[in-house]
């Protein structure tokens, strides 16, 4: 056995690379197979499962990449953390609604092929391309998650996303579920990220939001995470790997397979999914108000204002029908 690992480190001496930034980083580029070979000629035969146990010896794993780093400082960012974490317990003691929104990649119907593996009693045939031309539809995924009583639910849009769609997406949900569920709520808090549909610094967004403080008579707080912090987002770890899961490997041949699928989502514990269809056509490119800046009942925070404000509801209204198109 000496005289094997002695082969070992200096076969794998000679075929480690490192990271110049983190002494404790290395990695080979050679197989179990061609590790096993190379021992051999150094006159110690050994199976590939042997070479597998002596990597694990010397710490070489086999590992995927984590995509962690990100090139940009962002200015304010544990203090933007430390605003969200205080808010949180601020509404939770309160008995307020807290909820993570997001929108979830489009998916698109047809005989395409999708990724991810399921058990099949034969093989799963598609179209030898997966062009989005070739696609009969695609739907759109606003998620809402209740971050208090780990709910999820999925709206899933036909047209595009754009700010209205995810504030007629809240509406929905609210009329159906939400309401029902926080019936003395007095305010509820946002957690959003900082592009798409929801941007922070859109004010498309704010015009749309405005609109459904006053649906809902109600002040809604919006908090931001800062930018390239989007998988801190509790939707994107509590509500939408599992929804990816649930639909990995499947054919979307129709929109009643999505639909069944993301309303089967749930985990051991506890989570559970409402689903609904919005058909509504929305459109792009739409511009606020030219009075709207000066007329918006937004209330901007003196700390980090571009991050966290409130929509408040305008004075007297009432809760309205709320959007069932």
């Amino acid at each position: 056995m000496p005289e094997l690992e002695k082969n070992f480190a200096r076969i794998i001496e000679n075929e480690t690379a490192g990271d110049p930034m983190c002494e404790g980083v290395k990695w080979t580029h050679r197989t179990l197979a061609s590790l096993s070979e190379a021992l051999e000629k150094q006159g110690s035969p050994v199976c590939a499962d042997v070479v597998k146990q002596l990597l694990a010896r010397h710490h070489f794993v086999k590992r995927k990449m984590q995509k962690s780093r990100t090139r940009t400082t962002v200015n304010n960012r544990n203090e933007q953390f430390e605003k969200i974490a205080a808010l949180k317990a601020e509404y939770e003691a309160a008995g307020n609604p807290i909820f993570s929104i997001d929108t979830k990649k489009k998916e698109f119907l047809g005989d395409l092929a999708r990724a991810g593996e399921v058990y099949t009693t034969e093989a799963i045939k598609t179209l030898d391309h997966d062009y989005p031309s070739w696609a009969t539809g695609r739907v759109i995924p606003h998620g809402i998650y209740d971050v208090l009583n780990n709910r999820g639910h999925i709206n899933l849009g036909l047209s595009c996303d754009t700010a209205t769609f995810a504030c007629d997406s809240f509406a929905r949900y609210w009329s159906r579920h939400g309401r029902r569920a926080y019936p003395q709520a007095t305010s509820m808090l946002w957690l959003c990220d900082g592009g798409g549909s929801n941007s922070s610094s859109h004010y498309v967004f704010k015009e749309a939001l405005q609109k459904l403080a006053d649906r809902l008579g109600m002040p809604i707080r919006v908090a931001h995470y800062p930018p390239y912090c989007s998988k801190y987002n509790p939707i994107e770890h509590r509500l939408f790997c599992h929804l990816t899961r649930a639909w990995q490997g499947v054919v979307f041949h129709a929109l009643d397979i999505v639909k069944r699928l993301a309303r089967q989502t749930h985990t051991s514990t506890g989570l559970r999914v409402t689903v609904d269809v919005i058909k509504k056509a929305y459109q792009t490119g739409q511009k606020v108000a030219h009075d709207f800046k000066q007329t918006m009942r937004i209330a901007f925070d003196d700390e980090l204002p571009k991050w966290n404000y409130t929509a408040l509801p305008t004075q007297g209204s009432q809760i309205a029908e709320l959007f069932t198109g």
